[in-house]
């Protein structure tokens, strides 16, 4: 009969830290930025191993860090004037 206790205890408390860990993981996304803050930039950048290209059109500033492909920054390519 203890033996079950026990394990009923134990149940309890494991399904308990595991709620405990779900509430920890289950946190909102954060809110988007207010309007304005994106500002629009034309980059264009080209991956050094693969030759993968990406246009960059909105950053959060005006010089933005390159993106990473393979591991690696990516190399600026073009910058356009808007």
């Amino acid at each position: 009969m203890s033996k079950v206790i026990v394990a009923l205890l134990v149940a309890g408390v494991l399904i308990w830290v595991g709620f405990i860990i779900l509430k920890m993981l289950a946190t909102p996304p954060p809110e988007p930025p207010p309007s304005g803050e994106l500002r629009k930039v034309k980059l264009q950048y080209r991956c050094s191993l693969c030759g993968t290209e990406v246009r960059m059109t909105t950053a959060n500033n005006e010089t933005p860090d390159p993106p990473r492909h393979c591991m690696d920054d990516m190399d600026l390519l073009v910058v356009e004037e808007l």
